[in-house]
């Protein structure tokens, strides 16, 4: 069962256009979250803060384990919310993440939440000097799904266990999600392109771990 909150009674909920072309910057809404809250801060509220910038934001998150040296099997596990996520930008009807009930519940009280959100902000305002809102041309649902097929299939080939294929289709999703959240044009479209570019390596891994297997046999 999916989480159903109102989000009008959040405060973050509705944009408009001259925000959605210029967005709050992602560092800048997590820092108005964190000081907005005063008890438990849930996946739900990060999710509903975000709204349809929300699919970016949890690719990036969950992206970015899969980019650290993990032992084999490692991306059984976190590959799922990857392929969870990306499932939900191409199939979703809805214009942000949807979490279980239980998951979405999930959270830190707000000090925790403020430690956490003072560390990132630091980075996450460095990167948002070269990743700035340009460009836009996901403004419709149907072009994001397009976006989100492929975030799929970059997701499904993370969790699939191949040699030294998994880490490209992690680079990418992660620029693909940062950029996403920051409604760059141009970087979503570069992520798009290595993601392209790490299906091909990835496909040749195969081919190449197959053709080899054939030989011994």
């Amino acid at each position: 069962m999916t989480d159903r909150v109102d989000t009008h009674k959040t405060g973050f909920a509705g944009t408009t256009a001259a925000v959605a072309t210029h967005p709050e910057n992602l560092s800048d809404l997590l820092a108005r979250l964190a000081r907005s809250r005063d008890g438990k801060v849930t996946i739900r509220d990060i999710a509903i803060a975000l709204q349809d910038r929300s699919f970016g934001a949890f690719l990036l998150v969950f992206a970015l384990p899969n980019l650290v040296p993990l032992p084999p099997g490692a991306t059984f596990v976190l590959g799922l919310p990857l392929v969870f996520i990306a499932w939900q930008m191409f199939a979703s009807a809805q214009g942000r993440v949807y979490f279980p009930r239980r998951i979405g519940d999930y959270g830190v009280e707000a000090g925790t939440f403020q430690l956490v959100v003072d560390r990132l902000v630091p980075w996450l305002r460095k990167a948002e000097k070269l990743v700035v809102p340009r460009f836009w041309f996901l403004e419709s649902r149907a072009a994001e799904r397009v976006i989100g097929f492929l975030a799929l299939v970059l997701a499904v080939v993370i969790f699939l266990p191949i040699p030294l294929g998994n880490w490209p289709p992690a680079v990418a999703l992660a620029i693909i999600g940062f950029t996403h959240s920051q409604r760059d044009g141009v970087g979503v479209t570069l992520g798009c392109l290595l993601g392209v570019a790490s299906l091909l390596v990835a496909g040749f891994v195969v081919y190449t771990a197959c053709a080899v297997l054939m030989l011994v046999v």
